[in-house]
């Protein structure tokens, strides 16, 4: 698929959230650690074979593990290798931050040279706080637009992290300082953005049995001689996949989402009080101007592309702040939704680090780009129910990387599009 023709309708029916890719990665690596440490093997269920995932499961091969996928009943099973890697390891993550950002402590926990390749923009994104602890340590590495090598090994101690970049470099620290001897503690430098993430994390290392001490986001203490336990693991829905369905339903179609735990960690379950007639009161704001929704997105930075679709629709003028850091994703993601939403008839205005929404009835037909990202691509297919004419999405295929099944499911509740 390179293109999709959507002819616009409503969709109707309820469809079975995919599991959250965000726990996914994480219980794969928490269970390669049981793995290691036990030598038994690990099942981990509800898993679906993602571009981002079949990175993770890959790249746990240098670790020493192996896996076997059942497609399916959606069950990994993780077991130990049978022979180790010779020489430099080698971690192709794809285009999969979380991969890439995991795995760079991980490898240094362990000790020696990895290399870390990767497609599309992954290998421009940051990792500036990672090279910032390196520099201290005297850990080697270089960096250009193939590859990022790391040299060295991490020691227990004290370390100090940016937290406005990324979550994930939090993540990776600590589950690469689960594996030293010795207590370590992070600390944070800067306000810790995405906090929700980070108690995905912790929660997936309790379920595993390893505790680490929160102090208010500030500082995580890692104490030593805790051990991974082998673990039946189960992943749950994912929330910010379901997203785009549940503003499907609050635009006019009829959806419904099953799988999902409503007593989720996710941050992006954020989307649940969003659409919530009887919650989203927290979101209105008044001013000389009249009334208005602003929604800080600083926390759910992956709900932006479908949320600048729901305010185009349901609210007369909204603004999404705090959204810098989606210039960093797969695409710069408040250009690329701006841009193709307004080519279908939106009138959305782009800032520095938001977007400012003026409602409309509908989108008219047209042409539109993807950006090779998957999240405006599943965002521009639901705009397109709420369409006129026809809307032709090119780049269409970039949802493998996190929703290999999203056209399946489209087409399962009556969407109708063709693909060239």
């Amino acid at each position: 698929m390179t293109k999709a023709i959507i002819t616009p309708t409503k969709l109707s029916g309820t469809v079975t959230v995919p599991p959250s890719k965000s726990v996914a990665h994480r219980a794969i690596i928490a269970a390669a650690f049981a793995v290691l440490q036990s030598s038994e093997p690990t099942t981990v269920r509800n898993i679906q074979l993602s571009e981002d995932i079949a990175a993770t499961l890959h790249c746990i091969r240098n670790l020493g593990c192996d896996f076997e996928h059942n497609p399916q009943t959606g069950e990994v099973l993780i077991f130990a290798a049978k022979s180790s890697v010779d020489g430099d390891m080698i971690f192709d993550c794809g285009e999969s931050g979380s991969t890439l950002r995991f795995f760079i402590p991980i490898a240094l926990a362990l000790g020696g040279k990895s290399i870390f390749t990767g497609r599309g923009r992954l290998l421009a994104r940051p990792q500036t706080p990672y090279f910032e602890i390196f520099d201290k340590l005297g850990i080697n590495y270089t960096y250009d637009s193939e590859k990022i090598t790391v040299d060295g090994r991490l020691a227990a101690g004290e370390y100090q992290l940016k937290g406005d970049v990324s979550s994930q470099f939090v993540t990776g620290l600590l589950f690469a300082l689960t594996l030293i001897d010795g207590e370590s503690r992070i600390t944070m430098t800067t306000p810790l953005a995405s906090r929700g993430y980070v108690d995905l994390t912790l929660k997936v290392l309790k379920d595993f049995g390893v505790e680490i001490e929160n102090d208010n986001y500030e500082t995580f203490t890692i104490k030593t001689g805790q051990a991974f336990a082998c673990n039946d693991y189960t992943v749950e829905g994912d929330y910010s996949q379901a997203a785009f369905w549940l503003v499907a339903a609050q635009i006019g179609n009829n959806v419904k989402c099953g799988g999902l735990n409503p007593e989720s960690l996710q941050g992006d379950r954020e989307i649940v009080d969003i659409i919530s007639s009887e919650k989203n009161k927290k979101y209105y704001v008044n001013d000389s101007g009249g009334s208005y929704v602003n929604i800080d997105v600083d926390e759910i930075p992956d709900l932006v592309p479908i949320l600048t679709v729901l305010c185009s629709l349901k609210y007369k003028k909204s603004k999404l702040i705090n959204a810098g850091r989606l210039r960093i994703k797969e695409s710069d993601r408040l250009n690329a939704i701006a841009t193709e939403l307004n080519k279908l008839g939106g009138k959305i205005t782009e800032g520095e680090d938001y977007l400012e929404i003026e409602g409309v009835d509908g989108f008219h037909g047209g042409e539109v780009s993807a950006h090779n990202d998957h999240r405006i691509a599943m965002a521009l297919a639901i705009a397109a129910t709420r369409a006129s004419g026809d809307v032709i999405i090119n780049n269409a295929e970039c949802v493998k990387k996190s929703y290999p099944h999203f056209w399946e499911d489209y087409a399962k509740l009556g969407g109708l599009y063709a693909t060239s």
